[in-house]
């Protein structure tokens, strides 16, 4: 059985008559993007190139892949120096923290250390030749050594204190704010009618031109193969709405028997090892839902859904039990159900 989901608010706005559908796709953060819009009659854009310029931001901002990034500069900087933050990146880092304090640091854009001792980062990673999975006195020394070094946002001055070694790490946060720049970007040039997408986060606004919202089918859990897997299916109507799902089968490794996914638990400092195969998040932003979908899969069944529904998130999990998969849906999400 498929679940249809559709936002309580629905604007009946068409596109400009003559509007045609446009299409366009690219590469970045070694993955692939992609828009959809009803461009209106007349307007000729060169679109392509406005979203290279506010994806080229991001990286140069944000990414950890860049050595010379205002991310990777930080993290070299020395110990007690203050770091002025550009717009777009106070504004992720400041979500960033603010997910880390609500989610008791189930989340936490300072665990690159952890990311990189587990293999999961730019160097040393777990697929290339010579990788060992850290002992438990290399994983409590970068727990203590991240204790110690606590990043301080100062946000009156807007800016950002190394205090000596701490890594960011912003991969479950930068892109979804992608996503929505690309969103933006559109707004800002009189496109209101578009569905925009990056490795598989997405945000959606109006309709197409036959007055059908942009459906999306959420993400599923595959099997080891990465044939789809049989299990519930939903398709979302992304009117005004973005989505992020964040799963243990997208990177991952075995140790003696034991599965190593790639979202790490800052709290423990190891792999998440619950039953919780993905969670996924409808929010107004993209940039929430990405941060959000990896903050509940971290906490984990219980507790995630227990945070979720106290802050009214439209979330649902899908637990590996007994050879298949079992859906816990919050009751934001089962709001939208049609």
């Amino acid at each position: 059985m498929r679940s249809v989901l559709v936002p309580l608010d629905i604007d009946s706005t068409l596109p400009p008559r003559g509007s045609r559908l446009h299409s366009l796709r690219g590469s970045t953060m070694g993955t692939g993007w992609s828009a959809r819009l009803m461009l209106p009659p007349g307007v000729e854009l060169d679109l392509e190139a406005a979203f290279e310029r506010e994806l080229d931001l991001v990286v140069a901002q944000m990414s950890h892949w860049d050595p010379d990034s205002l991310l990777s500069r930080y993290n070299a900087a020395p110990a007690g120096s203050w770091h002025a933050l550009p717009p777009a990146f106070y504004e992720v880092m400041a979500y960033a923290l603010a997910v880390r304090e609500q989610s008791g640091g189930a989340y936490d854009p300072a665990a690159g250390a952890l990311v990189n001792l587990w293999g999961f980062g730019p160097i040393a990673r777990f697929d290339q030749a010579g990788f060992y999975a850290p002992d438990a006195q290399a994983v409590a020394d970068a727990l203590a050594h991240r204790a110690r070094a606590r990043v301080e946002l100062d946000r009156a001055g807007r800016r950002l204190l190394q205090p000596g070694g701490a890594l960011l790490d912003l991969s479950a946060v930068a892109k979804g704010y992608a996503v929505d720049r690309l969103a933006l970007c559109l707004e800002r040039q009189g496109v209101h009618h578009y569905l925009v997408e990056i490795g598989g986060e997405l945000r959606g606004a109006g309709v197409k031109g036959d007055g059908q919202p942009w459906w999306v089918e959420i993400e599923g859990v595959p099997d080891a193969d990465g044939a789809a897997r049989p299990g519930p299916q939903a398709v979302v109507a992304l009117h005004g709405l973005a989505v992020a799902t964040s799963g243990d089968y997208r990177r991952y490794f075995h140790q003696a028997g034991q599965r190593r996914s790639h979202t790490l638990d800052p709290r423990s400092g190891y792999p998440i090892a619950h039953a919780l195969a993905s969670v996924t998040v409808l929010a107004s932003s993209c940039m929430q839902a990405d941060a959000l979908s990896t903050a509940l899969t971290v906490l984990g069944p219980d507790a995630g859904m227990a945070w979720a529904e106290a802050r009214g998130l439209a979330a649902r999990f899908l637990l590996r039990r007994g050879g298949a998969l079992a859906e816990l849906t919050s009751p934001a999400w089962r709001a939208l159900l049609q």
